[in-house]
């Protein structure tokens, strides 16, 4: 079985899963003929999900034979072997998991595809429940006080509470793994499996010509019937916006401005840097890429309609080019032009100013209340009289930066050259304060980029600016950022 036939029906399985169609999950997992270490995790939770603790066993033993690091895995076999009272196995495999942690006071698996934190003191927690139930107390005690060293906020009463049971010499219940969460599919990955049509196929709708069926992109040609029988040559199909280009190599991004392609993608470029980067379009993103790693792609001459695709070059891809001051200039993270300012300098600070849209000023270092003002009052056309800066979202007397401000304080805030202030009008201040837009998720968002806002279907998020139609900027779980505008609504104001 392909790569791209497991990734297929491994999403398909975890799908039927999210809509509790659990025998169809089952059928469509057991289909996989070599599935990895992961697709066997997640056939060993849905089989511990229905009580069926022998083929969870199996599902687990072929999980940690693929991947002896898994320590999720190791946790999710002591869970197993603890239900079926085999106590000592149990031990030995949360023994194993702690070891895997490697000292480490917790292992994150988002971004492996599980929505997961296998915490130490949560193994802990459980080899001292197993050795209560061998018998040893001590052990048990020895196990929990050691957990304390690895314990976090949320998990500080567990054990506590698992403490006092043992002084009592009472069993207490084990931490369980969510057995619902499963190791997801890279979504990138999974993106790429269907072939998207944007451009649709267009065709005659009405023409003189009897039974004229044509369909492709070619010039408007001459509808009468003594014309001629084939159509012209089409010219060349031009994109709306930047030039075309195919992907030689595939690039792996290491900032959050630039963009993951693969080879046999088509990126429209819309500027090249002297630095040999280029900002291109792909799939509705913006982001850099190297220009080495592409290709200029004349599309569609009549002659060349039958040619296929061509197979990506063998070859190594080339080195990657060194960036200028971390972006193709003229263009900002999201590939928005962006004006340069004249007076900013190489060690100017850098002002992100959140107002009902965010955007930056530069000003040179120690700059006096006069010269910051001025320059944001400028960029957003009002008088310094009607603008209020301040160092926190709540504009109070203590964040508030008026002409009496000592700026040597607000210059303290600076790190990296970059400084993030809060600017309100004084329509905004002195009148009635806007009611908050509440926005409903319709679906779970999640990304790797540092500058997106993930959340879960159901979620409400607060928005906080409107970057442009497709993109909003809002804020979910004390966590700010951007976020699709498709993947959410507007809470109706009667709504609560």
């Amino acid at each position: 079985m392909s790569f791209v036939d497991t990734l297929r029906q491994w999403d398909e399985a975890v799908t039927c899963v999210n809509r509790q169609d659990l025998s169809e999950a089952f059928r469509i997992f057991l289909s996989i003929q070599e599935p990895n270490s992961k697709i066997c995790f997640d056939i060993g939770c849905l089989h511990l999900l229905n009580q069926d603790l022998d083929a969870a066993e199996k599902a687990f033993d072929c999980s940690i034979r693929k991947d002896e690091h898994l320590a999720v895995a190791f946790f999710q076999r002591g869970i197993t072997f603890y239900r079926k009272k085999r106590y000592e196995e149990s031990l030995g495999d949360f023994q194993h998991a702690f070891k895997t942690l490697r000292g480490n006071q917790l292992i994150d698996y988002k971004a492996l595809g599980l929505r997961y934190k296998l915490y130490a003191c949560d193994v802990l927690h459980n080899m001292a429940l197993a050795e209560a139930q061998l018998g040893n107390w001590e052990k048990a005690q020895e196990n929990l006080v050691k957990a304390l060293d690895y314990k976090t906020e949320a998990r500080l009463n567990i054990i506590d509470r698992a403490l006092q049971s043992t002084l009592k010499q009472k069993l207490f219940k084990p931490v369980e793994f969510p057995s619902k969460e499963l190791f997801k599919p890279n979504k990138h990955y999974v993106a790429e499996l269907e072939k998207k049509d944007y451009l649709g196929k267009a065709k005659v709708v009405a023409s003189v010509i009897p039974q004229d069926e044509f369909s492709g992109f070619a010039p408007l040609q001459p509808q009468v019937e003594d014309g001629p029988t084939c159509p012209k040559e089409p010219e060349v199909l031009r994109a709306l916006e930047g030039e075309p280009h195919t992907v030689l190599f595939e690039f792996v991004p290491e900032t959050s401005d630039e963009l993951a392609v693969v080879p046999g993608n088509i990126v429209f470029v819309l500027q090249r840097g002297a630095d040999n980067w280029a900002s291109v379009i792909f799939n509705g993103r913006r982001g850099l890429v190297p220009y080495n790693y592409l290709e200029r792609l004349e599309i569609s001459l009549a002659s060349k309609q039958n040619e296929g695709v061509r197979t990506p070059p063998s070859r190594e891809p080339p080195t990657r080019p060194e960036r200028k001051q971390g972006r193709t200039p003229g263009y900002d993270s999201n590939g928005d032009t962006q004006c340069k300012d004249p007076q900013s300098t190489d060690n100017s600070y850098i002002v992100k100013v959140h107002f009902t849209f965010n955007f930056t000023v530069s000003v040179p270092p120690g700059s006096p209340y006069i010269i910051l003002i001025e320059k944001i009052s400028k960029k957003l056309n009002l008088p310094s009289t009607a603008v209020t800066l301040s160092l926190t979202s709540e504009a109070d007397e203590q964040s508030v930066i008026n002409a009496s401000t000592e700026m040597e304080h607000v210059w303290s805030h600076v790190k990296g050259r970059r400084i993030t202030l809060w600017c309100n009008t004084q329509e905004e201040t002195d009148g009635k304060p806007h009611d908050e837009i509440h926005l409903v998720a319709l679906h779970s968002y999640e990304s790797s980029n540092p500058e997106d806002l993930s959340f879960h279907q159901g979620e409400t998020i607060i928005l906080l600016s409107r970057v442009n139609q497709d993109w909003f900027e809002g804020q979910c779980n004390g966590n700010t950022g951007i976020f699709p505008a498709s993947y959410v609504e507007e809470v109706p104001a009667n709504g609560d």
